[in-house]
């Protein structure tokens, strides 16, 4: 039994193959006729696809930068917007300080000048005061030591003796 199988082999074997490659040949003539319009549909399609995809990926990247782009413009613009906003506040209250110490210097000055005015005042009317006690007691002292009461000339003249004498 092996002995026939070898014999019968070498027949069997190229009749496979020659069946094998016929079978094949068959295959790839059936594939180009019924499906090889699909297969390459199918791979065009997917070409397609990946070319429609990369085309949407670069304009979305194109997009992106543009937005990236205007956001930092528009960024840089609030930060200026900031900045002048800061600037603005930062005058307003250096101008509000001014006028407040302005107005705090000028209360100061009328309220100096009003209390001097108050003293000067004062100063007169006790000034005055004074002199009336000065006459009173001035003629009080001269009738006692002249020994007589003396008439309204004579009274001011002592008198103003006596203040002149004073403010020496």
């Amino acid at each position: 039994m092996m002995f026939t199988l070898l014999e019968t082999a070498p027949n069997t074997v190229i009749g496979n193959v020659i069946v094998a490659s016929g079978a094949f040949i068959i295959l790839l003539v059936l594939l180009r006729v019924f499906a090889w319009k699909a297969i390459t549909g199918i791979f065009e399609q997917r070409a397609k696809k990946i070319s429609d995809d990369i085309d949407a990926a670069e304009v979305s990247r194109t997009q992106a930068a543009q937005l990236v782009d205007q956001r930092t413009s528009e960024l840089a613009g609030s930060k200026a917007e900031a900045a002048n906003i800061i600037q603005t506040a930062n005058d307003t209250a250096k101008q509000n300080r001014d006028k407040i110490v302005a107005n705090a210097n000028e209360e100061a000055a009328n309220t100096k000048k009003r209390a001097q005015g108050e003293i000067e005042q004062e100063r007169k009317e006790a000034l005055n005061s004074v002199k009336g006690d000065v006459a009173d007691i001035s003629v009080k002292i001269a009738e006692k030591l002249i020994g007589q009461s003396l008439d309204v000339n004579a009274q001011s003249e002592l008198i103003d003796t006596y203040i002149s004498k004073l403010g020496e």
